[in-house]
């Protein structure tokens, strides 16, 4: 009896602390351009380090289904029982937000429920108090924009989500005030539910949200190489801002595109698998080199694991707000990672990938990535639930001088496949006149020298299979995610260099590199030497050329004599690594490219072109002058650009 009074006691107490302790959350209306929450709370007694705010959507949601978490002790008057945090733009969801401020007793702390760091989780217990809710103005509103190339030429997709599936429309034309020349096309529009998910998290109450309803209108008819102005949206349901793209021009003599994997999404808050703070800085250098590029045509190329969801369905949601400033501008292209698509039960899983494919993608089975994103061709794949089928696997197109070619390293590859027949078919008609350069994408490598042991199976299948057709076709570079860092390989076939340097003719092989530094910040160390179990010592092969672990993306130019690949740094958003391949093309003055043989480069290959003696004079004199000027100007910026320089560092120094 005693027993129960003092329960009932302490309960009282616990009661009353709740009743005094308060929790706000403003404003209660966000819009599309202002999305910060400002959170604060007042009388909490006794505040721990470990007292924290849980964050919920819809607020329906169950005190043990949170997105994400804050803890108090982020506020620098916390143990005073009052303070403030702030979330800066979160994502439309379709729904409310709702916060709630938790206890934590740190004799609760438990490794039995864990984030996919092996940190504890909170477990939703102790409530003190709720906060209202906090909504969007218009929650309908088109959001998440992105564009990408269709399979015309004169079209551009646009996709978006909105909270309703009521008819929306695209709007563009290439005034930038609609208005004459303007069109309307209608979008149409798709969605998946819970069911569809093929495993925990992505069907349970912990991961799954409503991802709204996905629009797909395509735009047609657009002369080549001009600006566009677009919006999306209706009258009724609200329109979104106007953006502006650049329409493919299959005829240019310049290609540009940015190119990286394994981004990943910054999100403002703790949640249940890690993400990728350094996102945020690839893509702010990339929207500051397309701002660059004026009404020069580019576009961006995500080779796998983009969001980094893993069945957390709002993880997407954040990822899409965050590459719109891009994306809404700039056809954003993708291939499928193993962290969009693996789970236990997926259709092609050969015996040698028993320990590969396994459960990375969370339960997702590549439903979200195939309906939030509609890449050129038809390629797909039945997931074998009754699920929509999974998409967006593998296909090609032209984009000035370079032809781009996309497959999947998650779905059977292997010769006598749909995906092989379509490969060694697409390669095999490529015009070599027109696009001189072949730029091939998949998401797990061909090569690295990472330790990556357990892909070591399905790196032999690649060289097996593929490696045939990039040599036999003369693809010009292979690219590669998976490994969260960048390594250029020399060009090779069978692990044999065919050219040591950073610059020459398409030597008869493709030059692989791995581009898998755009965010994530996991990865296994470089491969040791066999004779140094103890203090391991991780050398760098010959055939690798350069290796880091700078975060970062590429950026490639063609014309039709060279095409040029850097490397650049988040660090410092300059120039890291580069190669420079050459077609063996030149074009005369009707356009038309000429093969030039035994073009002297620092391959050593002697040179057939005749030029006369006084034209070398010339050449010579003002070579001599320019070398001398750009010496003299070393000297004298050297040690006052030496402070600004922070040089990338390779793993094994």
């Amino acid at each position: 009896m005693l027993l129960f009074l003092l329960f009932l006691l302490a309960a009282g107490e616990a009661a009353a602390a709740a009743a005094a302790t308060t929790l706000t959350a403003t404003p209660a209306k966000l819009t599309q351009s202002d999305r910060e929450i400002t959170i604060r709370w007042s009388g909490l007694p006794d505040p721990d380090g470990l007292d924290y705010v849980g964050i919920y959507s819809p607020p329906t949601s169950s005190d043990r289904d949170f997105l994400g978490y804050l803890f108090l002790n982020g506020s620098a008057t916390w143990r005073t029982g009052t303070g403030e945090l702030t979330l800066p733009r979160l994502p439309n969801l379709r729904a409310p937000y709702q916060f709630r401020l938790f206890r934590w007793p740190a004799r609760e702390y438990s490794y039995h429920h864990i984030d996919h760091d092996g940190n504890p989780l909170p477990h939703g217990r102790h409530r003190v108090a709720a906060s209202g809710e906090v909504a969007f103005d218009s929650p309908s509103r088109p959001d998440q924009v992105h564009l990408s190339f269709a399979d015309g030429v004169d079209e551009m997709r646009v996709m978006f989500v909105c909270g309703d599936g009521g008819r929306r429309v695209v709007r563009y034309g290439p005034a930038k005030e609609e208005g004459e020349g303007w069109k309307e096309v209608a979008a149409e529009v798709r969605t998946y539910e819970q069911k569809h998910m093929c495993d925990s998290p992505a069907n349970s109450s912990v991961g799954w949200r409503d991802p709204g309803f996905v629009f797909d209108g395509l735009m047609k008819g657009l002369e080549p190489g001009r600006r566009y102005f677009y919006k999306v949206g209706s009258n009724s349901s609200g329109w979104s801002d106007t953006y502006s793209f650049i329409s493919r021009d299959n005829e240019a003599n310049e290609t540009i595109a940015f190119l990286f994997g394994d981004m990943g999404t910054y999100i403002p808050y703790n949640t249940y698998v890690r993400t990728q703070d350094e996102s945020l800085s690839t893509v702010k250098w990339i929207l500051r080199d397309i701002q660059a590029l004026g009404d020069k045509p580019a576009f961006i190329s995500h080779i796998g694991d983009i969001s980094y969801a893993r069945g957390y369905a709002w993880v997407w949601d954040h990822f899409f707000n965050q590459i719109e400033p891009i994306a809404a501008n700039t056809p954003y292209h993708v291939c499928i990672g193993n962290h969009e698509y693996d789970w236990p039960l997926q259709p092609w899983k050969p015996w040698w990938a028993t320990g590969i494919y396994g459960t990375d993608g969370g339960g997702e089975c590549g439903i979200p990535y195939s309906v939030k994103f509609r890449m050129p061709g038809n390629s797909f794949v039945p997931t074998g639930n009754g699920a929509p089928d999974t998409r967006n696997l593998y296909y090609s197109f032209d984009s000035g001088v370079v032809h781009f070619v996309y497959m999947s390293t998650e779905t059977n590859f292997v010769q006598g496949s749909d995906q092989y027949n379509f490969i060694k078919a697409d390669l095999e008609k490529v015009n070599r006149s027109r696009t001189p350069f072949i730029v091939f994408q998949g998401h797990r490598p061909m090569y690295t020298s990472s330790n990556e042991a357990r892909d070591f199976a399905h790196r032999q299948q690649m060289l097996q299979n593929l490696e045939p057709l990039l040599v036999t076709y003369k693809v010009t570079l292979a690219l590669w995610g998976h490994v969260h860092r960048y390594e250029r390989f020399c060009p090779m076939k069978n692990f044999q260099c065919v050219n040591m340097s950073s610059s020459f003719v398409y030597p008869g092989a493709p030059v692989h590199l791995v581009i898998g530094m755009g965010g994530q910040d996991y990865q296994p160390f470089w491969q040791p030497r066999k004779d140094h179990p103890d203090v391991p010592v991780y050398p760098q092969p010959e055939r690798s050329m350069y290796r880091g672990g700078e975060f970062g993306y590429t950026k490639l130019v063609a014309t039709k004599e060279k095409l040029t690949l850097t490397y650049i740094g988040n660090h410092d958003g300059q120039v890291h690594d580069m190669v420079e391949i050459f077609s063996g093309q030149v074009s005369n003055n009707n356009g038309v490219p000429e093969v030039i043989d035994d073009t002297k480069l620092s391959t050593g290959v002697s040179t057939k072109l005749k030029i006369p003696l006084f034209s070398l004079e010339i050449v010579g004199s003002v070579m001599f002058a320019l070398v001398l000027g750009f010496s003299l100007g070393f000297l004298i910026r050297r040690k006052k650009e030496a402070a600004q320089w922070t040089p990338v560092k390779n793993e094994e120094t």
